[in-house]
């Protein structure tokens, strides 16, 4: 992998991430596909609108179809039919997740299969080890997601636990790397404690990682604490890789970490909340089954050019789900992940005009009204 920073509006950055699978322009979304599938896209369709990257989950993969199977086929990549790059959670999301049913100590992380109930032992080896059958091109550590909210005494020892993991995942990455243009990145720790963060911080940059994400975020907190760490965070981290915000987040929350120097962006929110009928637009969140929408012929958002806003009405999309017809959720998914992955073309469009600044403000102020 190599990373290419194109230019910056203050604080905001543009850049590029090339990979023999295709190049990634930052600041990006990922659309997430836990399973190998992002729900109800085709692979083609994802193309079609414009996504460059996707998401896949290291730990419900090694349970669901399981390493014989991603082998047999070669990897995600084939199984799935997507030619372009993926990254790889490592399951350190589940650690914190499933808290209430998993055991943790500095060797490893078990928990029971929610398939069988079967005993599954993850280590930062064998992470990296699915990872690599999976065929992932940006692989993330093992790492524990420290709970929120948690005491400076918890957050300093789970991210000593995450140091630990790092410089193992790190060091088994390298182990069965192989020639391809593979990526690690590690994953800074700490909490709401930004002295914490700046001590894992330089922990991280002592290990030539490809990229460094932020975690811990966007599990609970108020915006303000979580806009303290990434301010804290951002200026002393180096220019010269990726900086991923693992699980954000809303368009406007996406924005504000824009402006501080995040280039990655992942979570579930535009799938999922397009499967309950929630659509985003420059207006704000639109909730598709409420009765106000009977009678409207208007598209979803007027100023969206997807297939859905396209081609069908507000009106039938309020039919569709209150019909349970899966074309709705299709149609919807379609719309909310073209609006997100739009709203980033724009992000890079401003900042390459030196207009950042004046986009965000606007579009917050839409977006609110």
């Amino acid at each position: 992998m190599k990373f290419r920073l194109i230019k910056s509006d203050k604080s905001a950055r543009l850049g590029e991430l090339h990979f023999d699978k295709g190049i990634i322009h930052t600041p990006v979304f990922m659309p997430v596909g836990t399973y190998g599938t992002v729900k109800t896209m085709t692979p083609n369709e994802l193309t079609d609108i414009g996504a460059e990257i996707i998401l896949a989950n290291t730990y419900h993969l090694m349970i669901r179809p399981g390493k014989e199977i991603l082998s047999a086929h070669g990897g995600l990549h084939r199984m799935m039919s997507w030619q372009k790059p993926i990254l790889t959670d490592s399951g350190g999301y589940q650690i914190w997740s499933l808290s209430k049913k998993r055991k943790i100590n500095d060797e490893y992380v078990e928990f029971d299969s929610p398939v069988n109930g079967d005993l599954i032992r993850l280590t930062p080896e064998i992470a990296m080890e699915i990872q690599k059958v999976i065929g992932s091109d940006i692989q993330m550590v093992l790492d524990e997601c420290t709970h929120y909210p948690a005491t400076k005494e918890e957050a300093s020892l789970s991210m000593k636990r995450s140091e630990k993991w790092a410089l193992r995942s790190h060091e088994s990455f390298l182990k069965q790397k192989g020639d391809d243009d593979s990526a690690c990145f590690g994953i800074i720790q700490g909490g709401m404690y930004p002295d914490l963060r700046l001590e894992n911080l330089e922990y991280l940059s002592s290990i030539d990682f490809d990229g460094l994400a932020i975690g811990g975020l966007s599990v609970g907190e108020p915006i303000d604490e979580r806009m303290m760490v990434l301010e804290s965070l951002m200026p002393k981290m180096s220019e010269n890789i990726p900086r991923y915000l693992m699980g954000l987040g809303t368009p406007i929350d996406i924005i504000k970490a824009v402006s501080v120097g995040v280039d990655m962006f992942d979570c579930v929110i535009p799938t999922r909340h397009a499967r309950n009928g929630q659509i985003y637009t420059h207006s704000g969140v639109l909730k598709i089954k409420n009765s106000r929408y009977i009678n409207d012929l208007e598209p979803l958002d007027a100023a969206c050019g997807c297939y859905t806003c396209s081609n069908f009405t507000r009106s039938y999309l309020r039919h569709l789900f209150n019909c349970n017809e899966i074309l709705g959720l299709r149609l919807a998914t379609i719309h909310n992940l073209s609006f997100y992955i739009k709203l980033m073309d724009d992000i890079r469009k401003s900042i390459q005009s030196d207009t950042f600044e004046k986009f965000a403000k606007n579009f917050i102020q839409s977006y609110q009204q």
